[in-house]
């Protein structure tokens, strides 16, 4: 079924309003912004419309590509940068920029830009885009079967007694107060499952440690919900730090956290893809800091 018909009969459009809004970048299918009308879609399409989104457009702003085939791209997504639109936020996103990006590379003037996963504004990192229709779910399918492989570096408080450890804590979308959190019985009433493994990369004495963890399940905020709750927060974590700790150190203006590396196989042709995104310079910068804190008579 073609996209607009499917519009044009969900929102009770004329087939050319339903063509135009495809157009102007206000329709989505299964998460993914389409600017094809004539795309053809499954009569059961997941499809949100959105009248007062504006097309991709402004500044072609910067993109680190780490991985591009033709019908993926994994990203470098900066701090500070949103990873979708939302209601209250438009303008500069990490999907703004790769479809601006299709648009200029591949000369499509109607990209497909499917998001398959998402960091918070202020985690750094890699993030996996699909650019063709075919596939985007299947990979969203492998990220829910927990196929995809997935390292995060987190700076976190404190020192820990053992070199590496799991975290196995269930969690639930309102803990009391309502934010995310840990779930304070057992059982799929209690919460979903969630599983983070650790280990300890490099200790700045007992100030703060640097820690490699792999998610086993990928919750929305689990590194960081997991680690406060043994814890260790992420150093700034604005959310899930407790607040009645002291004071951290060296100061920081984001949360340390950073998605390192993705690894999966391609849905397509099953051969592996796998990208890494370098240290961002302040993550860099805070290392330097702990070590040289670390280092000193006083530290």
């Amino acid at each position: 079924m073609r996209l607009d018909k499917l519009v044009s009969d969900r929102y009770g459009l004329s087939r050319r309003a339903a063509q135009e809004a495809v157009r102007k970048g206000q329709v989505d299918v299964d998460g993914a912004r389409c600017l094809e009308p004539g795309l053809e879609v499954e009569p059961d399409a997941a499809v949100a419309f959105d009248v007062n989104r504006p097309r991709f457009g402004g500044a072609d702003r910067h993109l680190s590509v780490l991985h591009e085939d033709p019908e993926i791209l994994v990203v470098d997504k900066p701090a500070g940068l949103l990873t979708q639109p939302t209601q209250e936020r438009e303008g500069d996103t990490l999907l703004e920029r790769v479809g601006r990006y299709l648009m200029r590379k591949r000369g499509r003037t109607r990209p497909y830009v499917g998001i398959v996963h998402r960091l918070d504004r202020d985690t750094t990192g890699t993030i996996l885009v699909a650019t063709s229709p075919q596939v985007l779910r299947p990979l969203q399918a492998m990220f829910r079967a927990h196929a995809a492989r997935r390292e995060y570096l987190a700076v976190v408080e404190g020192a820990f007694l053992t070199p590496e450890g799991t975290i196995d804590l269930p969690l639930v979308e309102d803990r009391g107060d309502g934010r995310r959190g840990v779930a304070r019985g057992r059982g799929p009433a209690r919460g979903v499952e969630a599983v983070t493994h650790y280990r300890v990369v490099e200790a700045f004495g007992t100030v703060a440690s640097l820690l490699s963890c792999r998610l086993e399940t990928g919750r929305t905020h689990q590194v960081r919900i997991h680690l406060a709750a043994i814890g260790h927060p992420v150093v700034a974590d604005p959310v899930y730090r407790d607040r009645s700790l002291p004071k951290f150190p060296v100061p920081f203006s984001r949360q340390a956290l950073h998605a390192r590396s993705l690894e999966l196989a391609h849905p397509s042709t099953g051969q592996p893809v796998r990208a890494e995104a370098p240290l961002p310079a302040d993550l860099a910068g805070l290392l330097e800091a702990l070590r040289g804190r670390a280092g000193s008579p006083d530290g």
